[in-house]
């Protein structure tokens, strides 16, 4: 599988990337471990998660997948040099645990490489923005932890473009490292806070760009068509606002794609992000190894001009 540049990080990555956010949430510990095991197997090599995964369930305190990734890695220390681990800090983890803020950097770090037991993390992230806290303050921070080795290179999600261009004229202006990707929420249902201007800055800058929510939360595999459907799995609820005249469409324009292909519309929804300008990898969850097989389907999968063409008219943004 040929590798990717993650931008100007020096990493280099396959064409997806596994969201390790169903670990300990969707997904028990025995079959994370067969999943991780079939999407290294499959010649993938990026994991992202975050300190925060998975929080919002009832009985959580978070951490939950860290660790879980952690355990993997123990448990057959080769896989190190196979994989590279993507994980986050800024989320509400309690109390006064949240923000990008030097003092808490510093301390979340110690607890991410603890959990996932390694001695640096391949790309850390700036969860989301944190408007009490100075950019120069935060990539501050990321500056001791490059220098210690406790990271390799640093990224930022959940910004806009004003938000990744500031931050880009601190580090300059104060000799500061530079956030190298960001992981903005694009598919082809949620386009218009990616496409545009910052999809234009992330293109000018060489930001490694990795998409969450590739699937728009499982609609674009096509298992939501009704409000019937939305109780097949604990995320069917967050898919509801996907059931509108112009998700229908995107539906439809998928199945004929995957028609002509002879594959699913999850591996035609992916394989478009793929072939977008300005991402690198979209990333991707899976909760079975049939669904992992998929991501292999997607990253072979070749559109032509036809194929684009329709699936530009169903997704383009209403005004």
């Amino acid at each position: 599988m040929q590798l990717r540049p993650l931008g100007n990080t020096g990493l280099q990555i396959a064409p997806l990337v596994f969201g390790g956010n169903v670990f300990g949430w969707t997904v028990d510990e025995p079959r994370s471990f067969e999943l991780l095991d079939a999407f290294v197997d499959a010649g993938f090599n990026a994991i992202d998660t975050a300190d925060v995964y998975s929080r919002w369930v009832p009985g959580h305190r978070g951490g939950e997948s860290e660790t879980i990734l952690g355990k993997w890695l123990a448990a057959k220390p080769s896989r190190r040099d196979k994989v590279l681990i993507f994980t986050k800090v800024g989320s509400d983890m309690g109390d006064d645990r949240k923000g990008l803020g030097q003092r808490w950097i510093e301390r979340a770090v110690e607890d991410s490489l603890r959990r996932l037991q390694v001695d640096v993390i391949d790309l850390y992230q700036s969860h989301r923005p944190d408007p009490g806290t100075p950019h120069e303050e935060t990539l501050g921070a990321y500056q001791r932890l490059l220098d210690a080795g406790k990271i390799r290179a640093i990224g930022c999600s959940n910004f806009d473009a004003t938000q990744v261009a500031d931050a880009h004229r601190a580090a300059r202006a104060h000799g500061l490292p530079t956030y190298r990707t960001l992981q903005p929420e694009y598919n082809l249902y949620d386009r218009a806070s990616y496409d545009g201007p910052l999809r234009e800055l992330a293109i000018e800058l060489g930001l490694g760009v990795i998409p969450y929510y590739s699937l728009a939360s499982g609609f674009l595999t096509g298992k939501y068509r009704t409000e019937k459907d939305l109780g097949k799995s604990p995320r069917g609820g967050g898919v509801k606002k996907y059931l509108t005249p112009r998700g229908l469409a995107i539906l439809k324009a998928l199945d004929e794609v995957s028609a002509r292909h002879g594959c699913g519309p999850a591996e035609v929804a992916l394989a478009w992000l793929m072939a977008r300008e300005g991402v690198t990898a979209p990333i991707a969850s899976a909760t079975s190894v049939e669904q992992m097989k998929s991501f292999s389907t997607a990253a072979s999968l070749a559109l032509g001009t036809d194929d684009l063409a329709a699936l530009a008219t169903a997704s383009a943004p209403q005004a």
